[in-house]
């Protein structure tokens, strides 16, 4: 009991407002009425058995002076038989002992209820206490008293007395029923617990009251607290009173209001960089696509030109490809940002589409290709190609050989049936290392979280990590045998931009290749892991479902498919480390 009193704090802190309201309420009333009702069934029942006790002492008192005074000193049986009648005939109807000497010096005990009252049913230390002699003095004036105390006998309690008349005379006992105080009490004592009942089912209903007058309240503002966290700004609350509460509703309001323009401020200023951007990459195309075709031609006259001009000439051109590059995934990021971009499903032999992916740059030499023929998925080949170009590029620009990818399935459980697959844990961001740098075949080390890249699967309402009901997920790892990512990085992996090394700002890659990776593993509802082996090097883990058919008509908002022109985002790899 004491364990269970000392957790129930704790106990309470886990359970709604409301009970723990009535609770208190039913705790405070509950020892108000116990106490109450247990002081007042104290005070009646010392009042009823002391009333009854002094009424029945005096009497008896008086019956035995008055019934003894006319016997003889030594009194026949029959003499104290009659008056121990006629002292039990009174008014209070207990049974009474006298015990006396006759005239022959027998002992003689005259009892009015032989079943009842003998000089065996009275306490042993009742008789001594009536026969002891005390000593006569100023502060005492008797040699005996009248003793008294309570019995129980059977179920039934009775009240005992005695007392020895002074000057020589008989000893007589008394025996009164208190059966009629006891169920008096009684009755008091369940009228005092109906009484404490009562009051603990009104403490309820008035806790039931007052929690329900403050906690509707509390329940409008934790309802306008959750739509204000969906998304709808405009959500305020009805002031009534000028009272604690109502001070609390005026302040959500207004901490509601500056919300709500906050975020519009935002939301235009984000949407007028998007615009921005859009804009600056667009109108980037005409003149880049003008330099590029004048860069080709000086490439292909690179042979007949002086030898001083020549380098720069092979600068011009390397630079302007960077450009383009750079414009083309300017162009990408702002389509996952806007929310516009979409997949266009398409039956994929994965085994075909990796080999595709490392033929089209010349990787079969440089690659372990660890996969089962006949593992087909519905993917986006577009976007899964130009994640692949962005692993596997990344691990040969920036890991060291070999470099291994590996592809496998999972079931909806998340089991691999490859045991020997690598594990990893999740990371990710942009980085730049000692071997950093980038080009066609380099590609930032990612990992992250959904919450990092727009048009993910929290806009199609779908697990970041792919699982899809009553459907398996496909796993591809890339792995390299370089010398890892360092642990600061890896929070970062997956950032636009992110130089892991403010001493090589400058690298062939614009730092977005992995994070256009990792959006497009979002917008098939999948994922991209980054983690460092125990035994040396870094591993990239691609997880996406068998069938992303669910998220393509959440990805199609307004048209045809969006099929961008080839660039760094879906023929080469691009990115920082």
């Amino acid at each position: 009991m004491l364990r269970l009193l000392g957790r129930a704090p704790g106990l309470l802190r886990w359970t709604s407002l409301r009970l723990r309201l009535v609770v208190v309420f039913a705790l405070v009333a509950l020892t108000a009425a116990v106490s109450a009702s247990g002081i007042a069934y104290w005070l009646n029942r010392n009042t009823v058995l002391d009333r009854t006790q002094n009424a029945v002492l005096k009497d008896f008192r008086k019956s035995l002076e008055d019934s003894t005074r006319s016997l003889p000193l030594r009194p026949r049986c029959a003499e104290l038989q009659d008056a121990a009648r006629q002292m039990a005939a009174g008014p209070q109807n207990y049974a009474v002992l006298l015990i006396g000497v006759d005239r022959s010096g027998k002992p003689c005990a005259a009892t009015t209820d032989k079943d009842l009252l003998t000089l065996t049913t009275v306490p042993d230390s009742l008789r001594k206490a009536v026969n002891e002699v005390r000593p006569v003095d100023e502060s005492n004036r008797y040699a005996h008293h009248l003793y008294w105390q309570r019995k129980q006998i059977g179920d039934t309690p009775y009240l005992v007395a005695g007392a020895k008349v002074i000057g020589g005379g008989p000893t007589g006992y008394m025996m009164k029923s208190l059966a009629t105080e006891r169920q008096d009490l009684n009755s008091l004592a369940w009228s005092l617990g109906i009484a404490t009942a009562l009051a603990l089912v009104g403490s309820a209903l008035l806790a039931q009251a007052a929690a329900t007058t403050v906690l509707r309240p509390v329940q409008r503002l934790g309802h306008a607290a959750r739509q204000l966290g969906e998304g709808r700004l405009d959500t305020r609350l009805r002031v009534t009173g000028t009272d604690e509460l109502a001070d609390l509703s005026r302040t959500f309001n207004r901490t509601a209001e500056r919300l709500e323009q906050r975020v519009e401020e935002l939301s235009a200023r984000e949407a007028a960089s998007r615009r921005f951007v859009a804009d600056m990459s667009h109108e980037l195309r005409t003149p880049l696509t003008a330099i590029t075709a004048v860069s080709e031609v000086l490439e292909e006259e690179a042979d007949s030109l002086d030898p001083m001009i020549a380098p720069a000439v092979q600068l011009v051109v390397s630079e302007t490809r960077r450009l383009n590059d750079l414009v083309e995934n300017l162009m990408e990021v702002t389509r996952f940002d806007a929310g516009t971009a979409r997949l266009v499903l398409d039956d994929v032999d994965v085994a075909d589409q990796v080999t595709a992916c490392i033929d089209a740059r010349a990787w079969l030499d440089a690659v372990d290709l660890d996969a089962d023929r006949g593992i087909v998925a519905r993917l986006d080949p577009r976007r899964l190609d130009v994640i692949l170009a962005n692993l596997i590029g990344n691990a040969l620009k920036h890991g060291g050989s070999p470099v291994r990818v590996s592809v496998r399935t999972e079931d909806a459980t998340g089991e691999e049936p490859d045991a020997t697959a690598a594990t990893e844990t999740p990371g990710g961001a942009d980085q730049e290392g000692p071997a950093a740098g980038t080009g066609p075949a380099g590609a930032c080390r990612t990992a992250g979280g959904p919450e990092q890249a727009a048009g993910g699967p929290e806009r199609a309402g779908e697990p970041a990590d792919g699982t899809r009901p009553g459907g398996g997920r496909l796993v591809i790892r890339v792995r390299d045998h370089g010398p890892g990512i360092p642990e600061e990085v890896l929070p970062h992996v997956f950032d636009r931009f992110y130089k892991a090394s403010a001493s090589r700002p400058r690298s062939e890659g614009s730092g977005l290749g992995l994070s256009i990776a990792l959006e497009n593993a979002h917008i098939h509802g999948g994922e991209i892991t980054a983690a460092n082996l125990p035994e040396g090097g870094a591993v990239f883990t691609l997880r996406l479902p068998m069938d992303a058919s669910p998220l393509a008509d959440d990805t199609r908002r307004d048209g045809s498919p969006d099929r961008p022109g080839p660039g760094p985002g879906n023929n080469g790899t691009e990115g920082e480390r």
